[in-house]
């Protein structure tokens, strides 16, 4: 897998670098991220508290309007990936703070949601490009559904690690460049994958 994630990178994209700019938008949109889910009240997250109010106020009616509020629909499939990300990577937060208020995060949330997004955004992108070769591959599908898994997994922790980096420099997900340091963390993080095949 690290070998693939590797020429991945380096064959399919030409380096970490040209992948990373590739990614501008999912840069973009981490910033969007960033910005709608700070503290106070903003207009964009007023927007979506009253329309998950309007929609009962549960959590499928919060996660359909902040995901609306972040990346709305233009027919493209890099918004429809990035807007799976993005109510992925706010459904993970609930699992793993299962007091959170999707409305009112504090920082840690912040910042999970945040890393989370990027790293499942990278992998649908994967599964765009390589998604029918790794099941065609696959033995069974269940060994197809292990091997997504596994994939995704590796992905997301890859670029955590990367967004620890910049969480422990005092970067946080309200920086004003955060568009600029996920584009850092995300050549990082091909730097990893591109390492496997050194």
């Amino acid at each position: 897998m690290h070998r693939a994630l590797g020429h991945y990178v380096r064959s399919g994209y030409g380096g970490g670098a040209t992948m990373a700019r590739r990614l501008n938008g999912t840069s973009r949109t981490a910033a969007r991220l960033g910005a709608v889910l700070q503290p106070g009240a903003q207009p964009d997250l007023v927007a979506a508290r009253d329309a998950a109010i309007a929609g009962g106020k549960n959590a499928q009616s919060v996660l359909d309007a902040i995901v609306e509020v972040i990346r709305p629909v233009d027919g493209t499939q890099d918004a429809e990936s990035s807007r799976r990300a993005v109510r992925d990577a706010l459904s993970d937060v609930l699992e793993r703070y299962p007091e959170a208020d999707l409305l009112d995060l504090d920082d840690a949330q912040r910042q999970y949601v945040l890393e989370r997004f990027v790293g499942l955004d990278v992998y649908n992108r994967f599964c765009l490009d390589l998604g029918k070769k790794l099941d065609e591959h696959a033995s069974s599908p269940s060994a197809a559904s292990a091997r997504f898994a596994e994939v995704r997994e590796y992905i997301a922790a890859t670029v955590a690690a990367e967004f620890d980096k910049l969480w422990a420099s005092g970067s946080t997900p309200a920086s004003p460049d955060l568009a600029r340091l996920t584009q850092g963390a995300l050549r990082e993080a091909f730097k990893v994958f591109e390492g496997y095949l050194e």
